[in-house]
């Protein structure tokens, strides 16, 4: 994979513009139980979650997927890592949070945020 900092500089940017505009959507449906579980033990609500978004750089940039769900494998999907401090929901102590968050951009720059939730192993970082 040869991926330039520019381009994914260039991709924050457009994805960081689509939340600006609240043109995005943090998915919580059925098959995303993690993004769920992450409110569930955590105190976060979505404006942290956009607060997160937009203080994303390109070093956070791990990888590009390919969308595997039928009918969408022209999609590409792009991960991010990112630790953040958040206080436990069922404790009294902070905890540094190491985050898997993963971007679908449409064509018509809506962002679907698929993932943003605890990482489950540990993130590569394309430009550490």
């Amino acid at each position: 994979m040869n991926i330039e900092r520019e381009s994914i500089g260039q991709y924050l940017l457009e994805v960081k513009e689509a939340v600006k505009k609240d043109k995005y959507r943090l998915d919580h449906n059925s098959r995303r139980q993690d993004n769920i579980k992450l409110f569930l033990d955590y105190v976060i609500d979505e404006a942290k979650v956009k607060e997160v978004i937009l203080d994303l750089k390109p070093q956070d940039f791990s990888t590009i997927l390919q969308n595997e769900h039928k009918g969408f494998e022209h999609e590409k999907l792009y991960v991010f890592g990112k630790d953040i401090i958040l206080l436990e929901r069922n404790g009294t102590e902070e905890k540094t949070v190491s985050l898997y968050i993963k971007f679908n951009k449409l064509e018509n720059c809506f962002v679907i945020v698929i993932s943003f939730h605890e990482q489950k192993y540990p993130l590569t970082y394309y430009f550490k």
